[in-house]
């Protein structure tokens, strides 16, 4: 075992018990993760919402984030305390979830963060799970179709009237005709992100689909 293994081992984020380095629950905790079960393909809470703001072909959600939940703490810890490999636990789980059957997006891309959260930050925490559903599913993947124009506080730390005021903060780098895109967040609150850039991607694209995959969804 590395001595640095030894001397500071992986623990469960919820009870912190010493588990596998490639974990980040152990599993006594893990039934207590509150997935969905949504039907990607079919009908489901998210799908419905996001009718309600643009023409989306599939939708889903692999958790519920709920306030002082294990999937909030989950995803806090993706985002915003240097856990990027929680990327790849999330991706293992999304895949043993998600059959896209017949209907197969062409291109995966990602909500882009800007220049300077991501030189904050160090990284994009939706890279590595994008890049692992890529690889899994022989689906090509895009980190730079879409760039972020404007710089502003992460979505958590905003109240809700400031969350409705994201326009325009968001560019298609190229035109993307015929095409059936899977977009990628880590978590769906008001659907005002995901939709400012679908329509985006629609109002610069031909004959393009877009299904939505998040991390988690707000409840």
């Amino acid at each position: 075992m590395p001595i640095l293994d030894f001397l500071f081992p992986n623990r469960c984020l919820n009870c912190n018990r010493i588990i596998d380095k490639s974990e980040v629950i152990c599993e006594v905790c893990f039934p207590k993760i509150n997935f969905t079960n949504h039907n990607y393909n079919g009908s489901n809470t998210l799908k419905d919402k996001l009718l309600l703001q643009f023409p989306v072909v599939n939708a889903y959600s692999l958790l519920y984030y709920e306030k002082e939940s294990l999937a909030q703490n989950i995803i806090q810890q993706l985002k915003y305390n240097h856990r990027e490999k929680i990327g790849k636990n999330l991706a293992k789980w999304t895949m043993e979830r998600i059959d896209f059957q017949n209907d197969r997006p062409d291109i995966i891309t990602t909500v882009p963060l800007h220049r300077r959260k991501l030189k904050q930050r160090g990284y994009n925490q939706l890279h590595l799970f994008g890049n692992e559903l890529s690889e899994f599913y022989n689906i090509p993947v895009d980190h730079t179709l879409l760039k972020r124009t404007t710089h502003s506080k992460a979505q958590a730390k905003k109240d809700q009237s400031e969350r409705l005021k994201t326009k325009n903060a968001y560019q298609l780098t190229q035109r993307i005709n015929d095409k059936h895109i899977l977009l990628i967040d880590d978590v769906y609150t008001t659907g005002n992100t995901i939709s400012n850039i679908a329509w985006e991607i629609l109002n610069n694209s031909k004959n393009v689909k877009i299904s939505i995959l998040v991390m988690a969804m707000d409840v």
